[in-house]
């Protein structure tokens, strides 16, 4: 699994749902996009539903509720994650990231523009507040 790089201020989402599916970010905001999500609407990034929607169009079943973070060791072997995750009047707002547990050991694959990696391994730095267990069809 590589890491997809978000081309827009706010498109984590499509950019993690991208990495998982083994797409672009181009491709997998079209698809975003032909199902009425887009990166600037903010439920992209304070509400599951339309990550749910994209996953599912792509293939993969998801779990139903989220999962509070406990532990690292924890972890599905593949799973989004919210970090970053605060509230601002109200409204709970995070970054989506995706943990995958590959071959190599555990890596986390963050989109955001401005990290000089996004394989990222330095868990310690990494706040998660829950997890959404992800599997293919």
């Amino acid at each position: 699994m590589k890491p997809v790089v978000q081309l827009e201020r706010t498109g984590c989402g499509i950019a993690s749902v991208a990495a998982l599916a083994g797409v672009n970010y181009d491709q997998a905001k079209r698809m975003a996009n032909r199902l009425g999500i887009f990166a600037d609407d903010p439920a992209l990034w304070s509400e599951t539903d339309h990550v749910r929607r994209l996953l599912k169009e792509y293939g993969f079943r998801l779990a139903r509720t989220e999962t509070p973070f406990t532990s690292w060791e924890a972890l599905p072997d593949v799973a989004l994650l919210a970090i970053k995750w605060h509230e601002d009047r109200g409204r709970a707002f995070w970054h989506w990231v995706v943990f995958w547990r590959g071959p190599r050991g555990s890596v986390v694959l963050d989109s955001k523009r401005a990290l000089r990696r996004h394989v990222r391994t330095d868990f310690g730095r990494m706040k998660p507040k829950w997890s959404l267990a992800i599997t293919s069809t």
